[in-house]
């Protein structure tokens, strides 16, 4: 077996610019997730809805669009080390902030959030993360 995998979640749209993480002996780096549905449709609503959209649908969120791939990865939130979240805009941070908090275990891995220049589709928030194997 290859040191290097590239795995796709078989619960995320393929895409063919990238695949969903990439897993070496110790780590798993996933592909930053859009707020976008299971047939990669962006899902409407405001950055507390794609930061973790408070319907519960599990496959309209970034949160939940990670958790599928790390699950394919055969990592969990629990193994995560390191979260990037990128931000169309800073006036979002303390509602992104408040979804995040609720949502990811105890003790919070490490992160860096930034404004991004331009975010795909013009969306407001994407979030990738890197996990131990």
């Amino acid at each position: 077996m290859s040191e290097v995998q590239k795995l796709n979640s078989p619960d995320r749209p393929l895409v063919p610019m990238y695949s969903h993480a990439v897993k070496v002996p110790g780590l798993i780096f996933i592909t930053g997730q859009m707020p976008i549905d299971s047939i990669g449709n962006i899902v409407p609503g405001d950055i507390k809805v794609h930061t973790a959209n408070l319907k519960r649908s599990p496959q309209a969120q970034c949160v939940s669009n990670l958790a599928d791939v790390l699950k394919a990865a055969g990592s969990s939130w629990d193994k995560v080390v390191k979260v990037n979240v990128y931000l169309k805009s800073m006036d979002d941070y303390a509602k992104m902030n408040e979804e995040y908090i609720r949502l990811l275990p105890d003790p919070k891995p490490a992160r860096t959030c930034i404004q991004a220049g331009g975010l795909p589709y013009d969306i407001d928030i994407e979030i990738e993360a890197i996990a131990a194997a």
